[in-house]
């Protein structure tokens, strides 16, 4: 591809930034990332790829944030970290053997479910609640089929995780998102490793939006520990109808253009 423009470069910075605010507190960073990563007219592999590069920048900075804040022990979070890490590298490897739009049915279902949970449930995640489930069959669980579908698929990662942290292991909303960061940081990273190795990253764009993911993260965990549910709770809602609203948007986009197609080879 050609080299991008200074004012593009800009651009994509600016969206690295606020994408880190948003995903260190909800998920859901990628709805903005990914779009203007395809607007600078990367391929859509290119797109992927790079996506996953500079999300790693923002999810690591989140996560070190939470660590150092007291939030979170990376340490006794070995299981779920691992089992994350095979279920994101396993989705990588198998969504370039099969087509991965049957999973567009089922996602948004899912999202409005989350979002219709926590606007009717208003204590939901403002206290740690019963635990349904041990550390470990969550790791197993949550940890490779969230995993595998960040890997697979992506979009609403941060949010699927922050959801299972609260309803089946009974962490409060600041909690869950701290140690979200870490799953989502392992999760980026295998990914990240499979695309390395097909070559499409467009480093430059990357590492630039990387930095300003960076730094979006830290102001978007610090608000998560000084204001807890308070802010992670309406974002988890927003986030939720957002990347239903996109996936619906761009299935309805497709269904649209095959319909044009077909009406004008009826005329021709």
């Amino acid at each position: 591809m050609d080299l991008l423009s200074i004012e593009t470069l800009s651009a994509l910075f600016a969206v690295g930034l606020v994408a880190g605010f948003v995903d260190a507190i909800a998920g859901g960073g990628g709805l903005l990332t990914l779009p203007a990563l395809l607007w600078a007219g990367l391929s859509p592999a290119q797109a992927l790829a790079t996506n996953k590069l500079q999300s790693s920048f923002g999810s690591f900075s989140a996560a070190v944030k939470f660590t150092r804040g007291g939030e979170v022990k990376p340490r006794d979070m070995a299981v779920m970290i691992g089992c994350t890490f095979a279920g994101s590298a396993a989705g990588a490897i198998i969504v370039q053997m099969i087509d991965p739009g049957f999973l567009r049915n089922v996602i948004p279902v899912l999202l409005i479910g989350i979002a219709i949970w926590l606007l009717v449930s208003p204590k939901a995640g403002e206290i740690d609640a019963q635990q349904r489930i041990g550390e470990r069959g969550f790791a197993l669980l949550a940890g490779t089929g969230i995993g595998f579908y960040d890997g697979f698929f992506g979009p609403g990662t941060g949010t699927f995780f922050a959801i299972a942290f609260v309803s089946l292991l009974g962490f409060n909303l600041r909690k869950a998102t701290a140690h979200t960061k870490v799953l989502n940081f392992t999760s980026n990273i295998a990914a990240l490793l499979f695309f390395l190795a097909g070559g499409q990253i467009a480093w430059v764009a990357g590492l630039l939006m990387g930095v300003g993911q960076m730094i979006g993260a830290q102001i978007g965990a610090h608000m998560v520990i000084r204001n807890g549910a308070a802010i992670v709770r309406p974002m988890l809602v927003v986030a939720s109808i957002a990347i239903t609203a996109k996936l619906i948007w761009t299935d309805a986009q497709g269904v649209i253009g095959a319909g044009m197609a077909m009406v004008a080879g009826w005329l021709g």
